[in-house]
């Protein structure tokens, strides 16, 4: 009869005790209880939004309830999507953190409207506002963590409305887009000579759609600079899979090599001291964003602090995953505790 006793008690100890490590007095059952009444849709949540060529609904996706913690990713591109940031899905939710998957419009699982005039940076800093909004984030809990041209996005959108953030993560990204092209003709100069020498003849020819130089791109410098890992995850190649062509070579050029957008003389690094959010700035050593210039960035906000990769890319919370996690989680931990 003991033993009828003694299991249910420990069932009740061990759900009692189970509380997000980041959320206070959130207990399990809080933290997965449903945000939304009715028909229950997995935290999908598309969000309608106003721009200057009407309304549109763009996609998100909520993980967990947390009144303190509440992060939103910011994918990169522009015109990539959420999947290739679904690592988050492994670390933030047993942390506490509530956390917020978002397809920017455009984007694979949003609205796609081909008006061109939509695709600038200070419309999409109006709707990740309108996002902030729809899922009422404030300066109480709201976290931005922004990846490559989600970076980029998430300094912008600091320097309009940080009234409403309390932390601010820029993982690699650089806050000159002229300061990047310069790095990377250094990592460009590494190359061997033959190798340089055929891309730059594609390039001439504007054959940047070329399966050889595609070819080329890849193996030689995605596999380096973008994810090092030999096999690349389900959900990166599913990314590039759904990347929206159209808006990225409108906004970013056509390669990595050849940016050649509406972002091409973007550059906010004299204005980095208006950010005054706590701002965490994430390098890594083999990233096509200048590690040193990411530490540096870190020292010109306010209040910043930088975490290095050293056996990550462009993608280290893949390829480095443990520092990576372990330096953003403790950031956001922090932040929290007022440290």
């Amino acid at each position: 009869m003991k033993k009828l006793y003694f299991l249910p008690f420990l069932a009740f100890i061990f759900f009692a005790s189970c509380q997000p490590k980041g959320g206070g007095n959130t207990t399990v059952g809080e933290y997965f209880a449903p945000v939304d009444s009715g028909v229950q849709v997995a935290g999908v949540k598309m969000v309608t939004i106003q721009t200057p060529a009407g309304k549109f609904k763009v996609w998100t996706k909520r993980f967990g309830n947390n009144p303190r913690i509440k992060v939103l990713l910011l994918h990169g591109g522009p015109a990539f999507t959420h999947e290739y940031l679904e690592c988050f899905e492994s670390f933030f939710p047993k942390e506490g953190f509530e956390m917020i998957e978002y397809d920017q419009l455009g984007s694979y699982y949003s609205d796609q409207p081909r008006d061109s005039s939509l695709w600038t940076t200070p419309r999409f800093v109006e709707e990740v506002e309108q996002v902030r909004q729809a899922l009422k984030l404030d300066s109480s809990n709201f976290y931005l963590l922004g990846n490559s041209w989600g970076g980029l996005l998430a300094m912008e959108y600091a320097l309009k409305y940080q009234k409403n953030l309390k932390g601010l993560i820029i993982s690699n990204m650089m806050a000159s887009i002229p300061a990047y092209e310069k790095y990377n003709l250094v990592l460009r100069s590494q190359m061997r000579k033959s190798l340089v020498d055929s891309l730059m003849n594609y390039e001439a020819k504007g054959q940047y759609k070329d399966t050889t130089y595609q070819r080329l791109i890849f193996s030689e410098f995605y596999n380096k600079h973008l994810c090092r890992l030999p096999e690349w995850p389900e959900p990166v190649n599913r990314a590039f899979k759904h990347l929206n062509e159209e808006i990225y070579v409108m906004m970013q050029g056509p390669s990595e090599f050849k940016t050649g957008g509406r972002l091409l003389h973007w550059d906010i690094s004299k204005r980095l001291g208006e950010i005054t959010v706590p701002t965490l700035m994430v390098g890594a050593k083999y990233d096509s964003m200048d590690p040193k210039y990411m530490e540096w960035m870190s020292k010109q906000v306010k209040n910043g602090k930088s975490l290095y990769c050293p056996n990550g890319s462009h993608l280290c919370f893949w390829d480095d995953q443990e520092v990576f996690m372990k330096g953003v989680i403790g950031f956001i931990k922090d932040v929290d505790e007022g440290k």
